[in-house]
């Protein structure tokens, strides 16, 4: 099986011209996540040197809190659900500007993990300083390696996404997701929890998803462009999905909301009959992630509960886009467009999911002539608290 330090980039294509900075650098994900690996693992060895800063908190620590803001705070949850399954670790995500207002007095001894892409969020840098304030240790995920987050933590990893021109986050998100995945599996060996055995499995895994994501391009382009004309009119939206997938949810709606202006919530799935079911009907589309790991009971557990969930909405008269795993048929039927993704172990295809939906979402705004690269009265790198 391929490792990690042995994952090669494809010869290029022809170089392909695009209409905005988004969807150029939603192509360019592939690479971005490849060189994410690359660059913080060696051979078999995730994060060679990056942690050694703390490596005494990394044995005596007893929780993990995630401070972040807006896309990576999304990138958070998915990371939360990653280290518990994984490394076995109690994990709390915080929003960066509340982080600071929480009680100091909680018994714990955590590792205060910070995640910002430009590494210049005004809210972020001061819940870390927050945390040092504490005593904690803290960890900064940045795509900035000289930021201000970096410098002033205890110890920083870095995605390698290359600079993104457009304000939403997409090449950048899907970075934060492989790095959160890297430091569960970290976790997970340096707690006794894993073999280097599994861990070579789940790396070999991670080093695919860069191809499956770019064999994959063509077609989700084309279908989300679809997808956006059959809902173009829509005003508000739901996104619903369960357990790692509801960061997805959350995800894709901020994506839409912030690009086309239209209100969009992310929900978790098992959340739709408690209130927000009462919004179901013709002109309000649901958005599933509905992705299935065969392998894994509890997902195909959770996916069942979803099909319901979509079988509820139809039989109220509501409009369902699924995102789903190839191979799945039971789902053709409950929804009005399905957009597959190859199929992956479950705490990886967040990386492949969010795909699509940053492509709806870019298909959709532009029909609706907005701006994507610069949406109104947003920023990349929020400054000011």
């Amino acid at each position: 099986m391929l490792m990690a330090s042995e994952a090669k980039t494809p010869k290029s294509a022809a170089p392909r011209s695009f209409a905005h900075f988004m969807l150029r650098e939603i192509y360019e994900q592939p690479h971005a996540i490849r060189e994410t690996i690359l660059q913080n693992v060696d051979g078999e060895i995730i994060f060679p040197a990056a942690l050694q800063p703390i490596e005494n908190a990394l044995f005596a620590f007893k929780k993990i809190i995630i401070a972040a803001s807006g896309s990576s705070r999304h990138a958070g949850l998915a990371g939360e659900i990653m280290m518990e399954d994984l490394a076995g670790v109690a994990v709390d995500v915080e929003y960066s500007s509340e982080y600071c207002y929480r009680s100091t007095h909680a018994g714990t001894d955590p590792i205060v993990v910070l995640i910002t892409q430009s590494g210049e969020t005004a809210d972020t840098i001061a819940a870390q300083r927050e945390a040092l304030n504490r005593g904690a240790k803290t960890v900064a995920i940045s795509n900035v390696a000289d930021a201000t987050i970096t410098r002033e933590a205890s110890a920083a990893l870095q995605t390698h996404a290359g600079l993104e021109k457009a304000i939403p986050a997409t090449k950048s998100f899907t970075s934060q997701l492989t790095v959160l995945y890297l430091f569960a599996l970290f976790l997970a060996r340096k707690r006794g929890r894993m073999t280097s055995e599994v861990t070579r499995t789940h790396l070999n895994s991670l080093v695919e998803v860069p191809s499956s994501i770019e064999a994959s391009l063509p077609a989700w382009d084309a279908q989300a462009a679809q997808s956006a004309l059959l809902f173009q009119r829509a005003k508000a939206f739901l996104f619903l999905g369960r357990g790692v997938h509801y960061a997805i949810a959350r995800e894709g709606a901020l994506k839409l909301k912030e690009i086309s202006y239209v209100q969009a919530e992310g929900l978790p799935a098992g959340e739709l009959r408690h209130g927000p079911n009462a919004l179901v009907d013709a002109t309000l589309p649901v958005v599933v992630i509905a992705t299935r790991d065969s392998a894994d009971p509890d997902s195909m557990l959770r996916y069942q509960k979803t099909l319901a969930i979509l079988e509820y909405v139809k039989g109220r008269g509501g409009k369902a886009m699924a995102i789903a795993t190839e191979g799945d048929r039971e789902i053709v039927p409950l929804a009005d467009k399905v957009i597959f993704v190859p199929a992956a172990p479950e705490l990886l295809l967040p990386i492949l999911e969010v795909v699509p939906l940053q492509l709806f979402a870019y298909h959709f705004a532009v029909l609706n002539g907005c701006d994507v690269d610069h949406p109104r009265n947003l920023v990349k790198a929020v400054v000011t608290e």
